[in-house]
């Protein structure tokens, strides 16, 4: 395999995220969200407290993915 065949690769996937994202926006303002409150004053984010948002994210941008790469 070649070295510039992985970079082309990782290179049109960062090309796509922002069309993902824009697709995913309510998923990705929920997940936002639900870090911001967890993190208000002196608390710390903790592993999966907000893994359902985070889980709806990935979701969306896996669907959002495969829908653009047909």
């Amino acid at each position: 395999m070649s070295g510039s065949n992985a970079w082309s690769r990782s290179r049109e996937k960062l090309r796509l995220f922002p069309e993902l994202f824009a697709q995913c926006s309510p998923e990705a303002a929920t997940y936002g969200k639900c870090v911001s409150a967890s993190t208000t004053g002196k608390q710390e984010l903790k592993k999966d407290m907000c893994a359902k948002e985070f889980q709806a994210l990935k979701t969306c941008f896996t669907n959002a993915a495969k829908r653009k790469a047909k």
